[in-house]
């Protein structure tokens, strides 16, 4: 069985807090079980069940029940590997959700994420994926997180509609009222973060499309070279290299990743996907991509998405998004 894992440069970021309030950081990684050496290695991963112990050792060392909190305010762009740079560079705040929820398994494959349209709101929810629990404190910061990022391009006075978190209440939930600053329920039933709508469609200042796609390619490589039980992400990464030189047969794509095309498609169904879903999945994606680029003009995108013509493009594109790829354009400023 595939042990679960956790981006060990995220371990930096429990260190710099860990040193920020005076706490020997490596007598701690040492207890945990966990090589401080490995922070120095960007594609390094940690077991989740040692960050676990880590998490617990640190709230105690530090006596600090909103550590999670702590932690979230040393986390930095390159925390996330590519997909930091990806949201960072990314056309909208939804689009930013929407791709942390696609690439979250480069960062952890011990929870999932979940960002869906609830009446006038946005939820974000934040599910366990495994046997080992993630650490109530990794949950405060991911949380924190998500929000700072909001803040950071809707101002600090921005607030969510409400949290809930599944982790009993602290003896004290101040820390957790002047960061969140919204309804706030511990001990709930799941670990979510409701937004309102309206400004999750606005394009951000720092959108860069071009960007965004290339952290998206690394991702996509990243997991494809770590994340062997992955294999949906395998077959996205061999799709985005081989769609700019024609649409590649099913066969072609198995036998990339080393596999009989019956095995290919046996184990796609066992994913509850196949390989044309995956192949629109990817093209629409990079369409979207492409278009909000500027620079590409529509029959280059054709081109780069393996389509015959431009006419056969148009009308994938209304059938993926309900309008032409120009009308996308537009919508996207």
């Amino acid at each position: 069985m595939q042990r679960t894992t956790v981006l060990s440069s995220w371990g930096r970021a429990i260190r710099r807090a860990l040193d920020r309030a005076g706490v020997d950081s490596a007598a701690l990684f040492a207890e945990a079980g966990l090589d401080i050496a490995a922070l120095d290695d960007p594609n390094a991963r940690y077991p989740l069940e040692q960050t676990t112990r880590l998490w617990g050792l640190s709230v105690q060392a530090t006596g600090d029940e909103a550590f999670g909190l702590s932690v979230a305010s040393q986390v930095n762009a390159t925390t996330f590997h590519a997909l930091g740079y990806a949201l960072q560079a990314s056309n909208t705040l939804r689009e930013a959700f929407e791709r942390m929820v696609r690439y979250f398994r480069l960062v952890t494959d011990a929870a999932d994420l979940e960002f869906f349209p609830e009446g006038e709101d946005y939820c974000f929810r934040i599910r366990p994926a495994g046997a080992v629990m993630p650490a109530p404190e990794s949950i405060d910061a991911f949380i924190s997180i998500f929000l700072r990022f909001c803040r950071s391009h809707l101002g600090s006075g921005f607030a969510p509609r409400r949290v809930t978190l599944r982790r009993l209440a602290p003896a004290s939930a101040a820390g957790y009222e002047r960061v969140l600053r919204c309804p706030l329920e511990f001990g709930a039933a799941e670990n979510a973060i409701w937004f309102p709508r309206w400004p999750f469609d606005q394009r951000l200042e720092g959108a860069n499309p071009e960007l965004a796609r290339h952290n998206d390619e690394i991702a996509l490589r990243y997991l494809a070279h770590h994340d062997k039980e992955n294999l949906l992400a395998r077959v996205r990464a061999v799709l985005t290299e081989l769609l700019p030189i024609g649409v590649p047969a099913a066969e072609q794509v198995a036998d990339s990743l080393h596999l009989s095309l019956r095995s290919l498609q046996r184990k796609l169904a066992e994913e509850g996907s196949s390989y044309e879903a995956l192949l629109n999945e990817t093209r629409r994606e990079l369409a979207q991509s492409y278009l909000q680029d500027r620079r590409y003009s529509i029959g280059e995108i054709t081109f780069l998405l393996g389509f015959s013509d431009t006419s056969s493009f148009t009308r994938a594109f209304r059938r993926w998004n309900g309008c032409s790829p120009s009308q996308f354009r537009e919508r996207a400023g």
